[in-house]
């Protein structure tokens, strides 16, 4: 499995890059800015994109899906509860005074129990709403891609339009159910385990309960 992580934009988010070493197939999570970048690794690595997938909808992790979809015609996707504020990211962007260009509307919307493929490999779509109404997780090949629901040693801001720290707690909980020795790649900052974060993760034992 090819994994590539680029942390891009001013909120430096994690955009990562995901393929088949064999079939060339990939899938791109979370292109939040800097598209040249993004497209140059898969130029440079050969790579096809079969998908544009959007842990959620705030503007640090879609603002550059117009321009790989442009360049590769892969179709974006995003959890169906998260239509809302993918098409405000804009004016989100904006109020935090930030400018975004206009992007296109998601092709498919995913569902708890979807599955995304990249030539033999196979990712879950896990529902994790919380941090937002529409996040998803994407959990497959050992690894699970958790946007902000899940981060190294903390979890995602419920205080912005459609948080919810009950649903938060709930998506927490699940994550934690997980093998723990499954590697954790999360929307911003360092990678971890789901082992670690159930000793170190300092929200632990309050989202246990």
């Amino acid at each position: 499995m090819i994994i590539k992580k680029l942390i891009v934009g001013p909120l430096e988010e994690n955009c990562y890059i995901v393929g088949d070493e064999r079939t060339k197939e990939a899938i791109v999570i979370d292109p939040g800015d800097e598209p040249d970048r993004i497209l140059d690794i898969i130029k440079t690595d050969n790579l096809r994109v079969a998908a544009i997938v959007c842990t959620h909808g705030h503007f640090d992790h879609i603002g550059a899906v117009g321009d790989i979809k442009e360049t590769t015609g892969a179709k974006i996707l995003i959890h169906k509860e998260e239509a809302d504020l993918y098409n405000a990211a804009k004016d989100q962007a904006a109020f935090f005074g930030y400018n975004l260009d206009d992007i296109p509307p998601p092709d498919e919307f995913l569902s708890e129990g979807n599955e995304i493929k990249a030539g033999n490999l196979t990712f879950k779509v896990i529902h994790t709403s919380g941090h937002s109404p529409g996040g998803l997780c994407l959990y497959g090949e050992g690894t699970v891609f958790t946007g902000d629901t899940l981060f190294q040693g903390s979890v995602g801001r419920t205080d912005f339009h459609g948080g919810d720290l009950a649903k938060l707690k709930e998506s927490f909980r699940r994550l934690m159910s997980l093998p723990n020795d499954t590697r954790v790649l999360s929307g911003h900052g360092g990678e971890t385990t789901i082992g670690i974060e159930k000793e170190e993760n300092m929200f632990a034992d309050e989202f246990s309960k």
